[in-house]
């Protein structure tokens, strides 16, 4: 090949890497928020985690635990995140 050939192939090889970074740095910008429903979600799995801490779980009886506690219908999730809290406090 002739070098000007080559020398055309890196550059467009260049920019194509370039407007592949900017695409992925635009798709990330764009993110969107959580739903209601998945907000919910990550709320419950955040209390449920406080609580397996706060009761020092380990291993299988943690993961029982979780697996329960996520299983749950009730939302009582506002009082387990204040009581959550209040127990990490007194660590």
């Amino acid at each position: 090949m002739k070098r000007s050939v080559k020398m055309v192939m890196v550059v467009m090889s260049v920019a194509v890497l370039i407007l592949m970074a900017f695409s992925a740095m635009a798709a990330n910008s764009e993110k969107k928020a959580p739903s209601p429903k998945q907000q919910a979600q990550y709320e419950k799995m955040r209390t449920c985690n406080a609580e397996a801490k706060a009761k020092a779980l380990k291993g299988d009886e943690r993961k029982a635990f979780m697996s329960d506690c996520l299983k749950s219908k009730s939302d009582g999730t506002a009082q387990s995140v204040a009581e959550a809290k209040a127990s990490a406090k007194k660590k």
